[in-house]
């Protein structure tokens, strides 16, 4: 491998076998041991000869829909799991951030936790506490670093994971969706601790579903679609890709989970995806509640723009006799661009009882005549509700 490689991946293929039980019941365990029908066995390809390079300095936007198999990629490349077949070859240290927690022993301290990660990394205690003033100033939880990391919230535990995976020199650093965690601050210091290591010439890998993240930070990508390459170069071009191909996705139906309340269909009321502004645009969402009294729980509607930035909401309370629920999206509200709904149902305060992230996409092909003249200025995404008074 050449010297400029960080990480090549050569022909990397990932194989899970998913086994689905017959008769869950003891005793229908017990008989499926002896007689060797319990379990059905699927296959499930993850991800399917992945082959790229990456160059050491390179920042580089993994990006793809839910399921794509991003996740897996950055699992095999931090040597969480190996590749049913193919080979990788990594030139340096590599520190990843991929789960919360990641990485850290619940019952040890912060403290601790921060000289094990360097050990892990082949660092010496004197060299981690040259970094650690700066690992705990950086993470905002210098009055519990002596506190065991397992009564840690979430948010701290992510803080003191990504400081300790930025400060440790790495050469190869890998952070997945987790940083979505942490409040909208803390995330645009982690976006300018990054661009620092990129700048020290070490190799970044990052994925996010948020465009506008990747498209800020990252001067390269990797578009992933059920397992497969589908492009690499220069993050714009992939970008612009994902974006053609994530049109496309205008439904989403499931038919059965196990949440106790879900959305089985979400999907435009017509059969295009391409609108004017000056038309209303119809949603229809239908549910599936296995509880007998539904109170107080919400179905909440996103709309988020080609930037996954989300620029507006909608809620309505669910109603026990009623299982389909119509939206409509009133002319001259979004102005041109490439939209996608997110839809949650949710008791507030409790919990959240299932989150389809990327549906319904659609386009609104220009400004009504009505707003033309202001085409030469930047108007956002939104026409607000107004009313003058003179």
């Amino acid at each position: 491998m050449q010297n400029d490689i960080a990480i090549r991946v050569s022909n990397v293929s990932k194989k899970y076998i998913i086994g689905k039980q017959k008769d869950s019941s003891l005793r229908g365990s017990l008989q499926g041991v002896f007689n060797g029908k319990s379990t059905q066995v699927d296959e499930f390809n993850a991800l399917n000869d992945v082959s790229f390079d990456i160059k050491k300095g390179d920042i580089v936007g993994v990006i793809g829909k839910n399921g794509a198999g991003k996740s897996t990629l950055l699992k095999i490349l931090s040597q969480i799991t190996k590749p049913t077949k193919g080979k990788i070859e990594i030139n340096g240290r590599v520190a990843s951030l991929l789960e919360v927690g990641t990485g850290f022993h619940p019952e040890l301290t912060g403290r601790e936790n921060i000289y094990l990660n360097g050990t892990i990394l082949g660092m010496s205690r004197k060299e981690v506490k040259v970094k650690f003033d700066e690992i705990v100033d950086f993470s905002g939880v210098e009055k519990f670093i002596d506190t065991p990391v397992k009564h840690y919230s979430s948010g701290m535990y992510v803080r003191l994971a990504f400081a300790v995976a930025a400060h440790l020199e790495p050469e190869i650093l890998i952070i997945d969706e987790v940083l979505a965690v942490g409040d909208a601050e803390f995330q645009k210091k982690c976006l300018g601790k990054m661009k620092d290591v990129a700048s020290e010439g070490r190799t970044v890998i990052f994925v996010s579903h948020n465009l506008g993240s990747i498209r800020l930070l990252c001067t390269r990508g990797i578009l992933i679609d059920k397992g497969e390459i589908k492009e690499t170069g220069d993050i714009n071009s992939v970008i612009l890709s994902y974006q053609n191909v994530d049109l496309k996705n205008t439904k989403y139906v499931v038919e059965e989970r196990q949440s106790d309340c879900y959305i089985t269909e979400a999907s435009i009321d017509t059969e295009r995806n391409e609108f004017y502004s000056s038309e209303d645009i119809s949603f229809i969402f239908k549910i599936a509640c296995k509880m007998k009294v539904i109170n107080n729980i919400f179905l909440l509607i996103r709309i988020l723009d080609d930037m996954d930035q989300v620029i507006g909401c909608s809620e309505i309370e669910l109603n026990e006799f009623q299982d389909i629920y119509k939206l409509l999206l009133l002319k001259n509200t979004l102005t041109k661009g490439s939209y996608k709904l997110n839809c949650i149902i949710y008791q507030p305060s409790i919990t959240q009882f299932d989150n389809v992230a990327e549906c319904c996409d659609f386009e609104i092909l220009d400004n009504n005549i009505q707003f033309a003249h202001l085409e030469s200025f930047d108007i956002g995404k939104v026409y607000l509700p107004n009313k003058w008074i003179l």
